[in-house]
């Protein structure tokens, strides 16, 4: 190991070109994933007005709110039900499937005639988004060397920041172009289609699965009688097998709360980032719709630096720690951004940095959580943690939107949705630290 360290001169010295197309299919598929949901965070107001002009402008949050859960939930239930089957069928195949029902669904949104065809449309988007992020952390997992793989697992990561900033920096373009420039958001989202062509001829499979799949297939119609417990648990229902194992039982249960940490946090909170801001500019005299693009794109340069660094400090100093500081300084960051910051100028550092921590620390997950499992049951429980947490997540953006409705400010409801970095920061120190270790097969 000692010799390895001192002749590698650096740290992406040795991946090859097949592992570097395998982590551009992941981040694309993921970058593809934050236009879309940013983008419906962006134009859902403009939807909702749109769709129904009766609306009272005072539901407008709630019900942006409820468009934004119902995505969450077929995200979660996609998210799972993606994952479960990557471990079966393949995580390019599984890859490709996700890319595809995505870029159909989200060309169909664009013709919603109602908000009732709005909310169906997205959620069944939504099913698509969550079944591409568990297939493309285990297969970087798996691809990348050991050295590199939670650098691999942030610029995966950086894809979602990405996507947001693209978001952004599209409505900024489109929106001076009529009332009705949101379909041209959604119509956006079908280009993905045309990667898929991509994946399909260019993007290895995993040798790793592909070796736990064979190992699947020769134990199949075996008596349980005859079987270890090693071997069960390749004949076992992936998820099943996930809750049926102790170690595994107790590892999931600790990453989900972790997870429901920053999913609730970033779904109740930095999804109000553009409304707010937008707010803010309106009463200083400024363009409202051109503040909350510019708004988004800021809070992405941080995102972005967040993710890719959050995978260079775990690599350096552990995976716990690292994922400590990101929940505490996320914690005493949303009241810095959303109680005392009120001056446009101010608001555009205090962004940068609470993007940094509050979006930056996702990378936890694709770096920790390939970590937790074997490799035929990786992308079933990396998928469920990342996933299951916005069945209760989803809530987040109604408590938030009824907060908003019913005081009439973001401060104080995002603040109270704050909290729940607590639990990350209590959580956190019963995981395993991983570093340096190999992934189990």
């Amino acid at each position: 190991m000692h010799d390895e360290v001192v002749v590698r001169r650096s740290w992406h010295e040795g991946v090859t070109r097949a592992q570097w197309r395998a982590l551009i299919a992941a981040n694309l598929g993921w970058l593809f994933d934050g236009f879309e949901t940013y983008a419906l965070i962006l134009v859902a107001g403009t939807v909702i007005h749109r769709l129904d002009p009766a609306v009272p402008q005072s539901s407008i949050a709630f019900l942006s709110g409820a468009t934004i859960a119902a995505t969450l939930l077929g995200w979660g239930i996609g998210g799972i039900t993606g994952g479960v089957i990557a471990d079966y069928i393949g995580r390019r195949r599984m890859l490709l499937i996700s890319i595809v029902v995505y870029a159909v669904f989200t060309g169909l949104t664009a013709a919603s005639w109602s908000v009732t065809s709005f909310l169906v449309l997205r959620l069944i988007t939504g099913f698509a988004l969550g079944s591409e992020w568990g297939t493309g952390a285990s297969l970087v997992a798996e691809i990348w060397p050991a050295h590199a793989r939670a650098k691999g697992a942030g610029l995966m990561q950086c894809g979602l920041g990405l996507g947001f900033f693209i978001a952004s920096a599209c409505w900024f373009a489109v929106a001076p172009l009529g009332p009705d420039s949101w379909r041209i958001m959604f119509l956006i989202g079908v280009l993905p289609a045309f990667f898929a062509l991509w994946l399909r001829r260019s993007v290895p499979e995993s040798e790793r699965w592909t070796r736990a799949a064979g190992r699947r297939r020769s134990l199949q119609g075996r008596a349980a009688g005859e079987l270890s417990n090693e071997e069960i648990s390749y004949t076992r229902f992936s998820l099943r097998q996930i809750f049926a194992d102790p170690q595994l039982r107790r590892l999931t249960i600790l990453g989900s709360l972790m997870s429901l940490t920053t999913t609730l946090g970033w779904w109740g909170i930095s999804t109000w980032v553009p409304l707010y801001v937008s707010g803010i500019a309106a009463a200083a005299g400024g363009n409202a719709a051109t503040w909350a693009a510019a708004a988004g794109m800021i809070y992405n340069v941080g995102a972005i630096a967040g993710y890719i660094l959050f995978g260079v400090f775990a690599d350096r100093y552990g995976r716990k720690p690292t994922t400590m500081v990101f929940f505490g300084a996320s914690l005493v960051l949303t009241p810095v951004l959303f109680l005392w910051t009120h001056d446009l100028r101010l608001i555009v550092v205090v962004l940068v940095v609470n993007g940094f921590f509050t979006l930056g620390q996702y990378t936890w997950m694709p770096v920790w959580l390939p970590e937790f499992y074997p490799t035929h049951l990786r992308a079933t429980g990396a998928a469920f943690v990342f996933n299951a947490a916005r069945f209760l997540a989803f809530l987040g953006p109604l408590l938030a939107g009824a907060i908003i409705s019913a005081l009439g400010g973001y401060g104080v409801a995002a603040t109270v949705v704050g909290l729940i970095y607590i639990l990350g920061l209590v959580v956190a120190p019963f995981c395993p630290e991983t570093r340096g270790r190999s992934l189990d097969d």
